[in-house]
């Protein structure tokens, strides 16, 4: 009796190690994740080492010394097998790891990544800086600190997390990232009632807002310790996925905020070829999480491939273009992206954009990449020019005595040039002017204190540079098609001007008949179906053609 008794203890000890251990570390049960063959490894070790231990005992009461160690092994049997099945386990990972490697699967890996190429100019419209984000995630992360310590009734007890998740919302360039407890002591304080706000910052117009929640608050996060803890949370429900290294905190248009965690997907071998599998959405919340495959995920999540994937498969598809011993001797038409990458917002997604250099490392990229964050499509676009680097260096250099930063630069469009744009900012991390530097000839550069003097600086640039400012403004033209609701007409410092408005919208267009070209409004009357070409100028929305 005494010896089962004492069966049973052992049985449930080693059950409640491993209980604790899977709590803990959390690996997944699939023979993909390494986690597992490590996992499994050092369960082998743990019950060889006690049942060895045990048999001994039970016919050995001596001092085990150098002289009878390997008799002693002789005679364990289990110790014998124990270590025969690590030894196979650790063989069969250590081959899976290389029948995984590029090494031996570099067309597997090129092939990874679908890469069209396109034309610049026709994929990315005119540039309207209403709609792109004029801050870094840096910036950011000082709104939203400043913002935070403006919240008296929370900011002792909760602080912003570093997650600040670049996503469209409602077609805005926003970021997006939860509070979090301050301290193990405000978890243990506030976490019954969970955390009650997000913080979302407008990348164009720099609004910061802490938005409450009105029903419930957020329970799942990243900074909850037991069961509420997402990555355990995520496991509990799915113990056969493994989930992505990085998860995205996004809102979704009703403003619930969501855990988006990519699953990883293994297309070559047991390790090798990684990309996304399943996608689980996570009601931060309630907890509700559903499951999509990942050409079936919502409009609405903006992240499921991180930037960092995207970028290292564009990379095996550049380096590998002839084989992997080519990557490495010849270096025949290998290449890779840039040191850095930045985010445009494209038809509601968005994209990560790379330029592309030579693996030699000049200082000039053969083209740049656009990658989506939502379905991995990827362009290509041969535009050769300077590298982010370069064009970095050239702007700080124009205020070199000032002594500002220039910010990861965003590709734009302006007058179908290909244009980078990028914040200057001071010692403290805060904005303090605007630069534009064409990506062709680098030493085109204009500076200004704001990003419409920077643009207008840009513009006589590319003026004076043989780009005619009659196609520099055709190129920022925006149109539009409707049926003319309001026709009003007013004589503006001695100069008439008419004002329409199209389908009921709030908004009017004002026409300046000084300029003759626009007369022709004269032959339409509400009720007509129209065409116009418009630009904003100062808060005025002024019409520059008729059709």
């Amino acid at each position: 009796m005494k010896k089962v008794r004492s069966k049973i203890l052992v049985i449930v000890a080693l059950l409640i190690f491993l209980g604790v251990y899977y709590y803990v570390t959390l690996p997944a049960f699939n023979i993909h994740a390494e986690g597992f063959w490590f996992a499994l490894m050092g369960i082998i070790v743990i019950l060889t080492a006690f049942l060895a231990f045990r048999k001994y005992r039970q016919s050995h009461v001596e001092v085990v010394t150098t002289t009878n160690v390997f008799e002693l092994i002789k005679d364990i049997k289990v110790l014998k097998y124990g270590l025969s099945l690590l030894i196979v386990v650790f063989v069969v990972y250590l081959a899976g790891s290389i029948l995984s490697s590029p090494i031996l699967n570099a067309a597997k890996y090129q092939k990874l990544l679908a890469v069209q190429e396109s034309d610049f100019t026709k994929d990315v419209e005119q540039v309207d800086f209403n709609t792109i984000p004029l801050l870094d995630k840096q910036s950011a992360e000082l709104l939203g600190n400043r913002k935070m310590g403006s919240m008296v009734d929370m900011v002792s007890q909760f602080e912003v997390a570093g997650d600040y998740t670049q996503i469209n919302y409602k077609d805005t360039p926003t970021r997006a990232t939860p509070l979090v407890y301050a301290s193990p002591i405000k978890w243990l304080t506030n976490q019954n009632e969970g955390i009650p706000a997000y913080i979302m910052i407008d990348m164009a117009t720099q609004d910061t807002e802490c938005v409450k929640l009105t029903e419930g608050a957020i329970r799942y996060s990243k900074s909850e310790y037991f069961n509420r803890n997402i990555y355990r949370h995520l496991r509990f429900h799915y113990p056969t996925y493994i989930f992505s290294d990085q998860i995205f905190f996004e809102i979704n248009d009703e403003g619930i905020p969501y855990w988006v965690c990519p699953t990883k997907k293994f297309n070559v071998g047991l390790f090798g070829g990684e990309t996304v599998g399943d996608v689980v959405l996570c009601n931060a919340v309630n907890g509700e999480c559903t499951n999509y495959a990942v050409e079936d995920v919502p409009n609405w999540v903006d992240k499921v491939y991180s930037a960092e994937l995207l970028t290292a498969l564009y990379n095996y598809h550049g380096i590998y273009q002839h084989g992997f011993f080519n990557s490495v001797l010849g270096q025949k038409d290998c290449l890779k992206a840039t040191n850095g990458y930045n985010y445009v917002a494209l038809d509601d997604d968005v994209w990560v954009y790379t330029g592309v250099t030579s693996v030699s490392g000049d200082q000039s990229n053969v083209g740049f990449v656009m990658m989506n964050q939502r379905t991995m499509e990827t362009k290509f676009y041969r535009v050769e020019g300077a590298i982010e680097d370069s064009a970095m260096s050239s702007a700080e250099g124009q205020v070199q005595n000032l002594g500002y930063v220039a910010a990861f630069p965003l590709l734009l469009n302006i007058a179908d040039e290909p244009t980078y744009f990028m914040a200057l900012k001071d010692s403290g991390g805060l904005v303090k002017k605007y630069a534009m530097v064409n990506v062709q000839k680098y030493q085109w550069v204009a500076i200004g204190d704001t990003v419409k003097d920077c643009e207008q600086a840009y513009l006589e640039l590319l003026e004076t540079n043989g780009i005619s400012n009659k196609d520099v403004e055709n190129s920022l033209y925006q149109e539009t098609t409707g049926v003319i609701t309001k026709l009003k007409e007013a004589v503006l410092e001695g100069t008439t001007h008419y004002f329409i408005q199209l389908n009921n919208q709030k908004n009017f267009y004002e026409i300046d008949l000084s300029d003759t070209d626009l007369l022709s409004i004269l032959q339409f009357e509400e009720g007509d179906s129209i065409t116009i070409s418009y630009v904003d100028e100062e808060g005025r929305t002024m019409v520059k053609d008729i059709k």
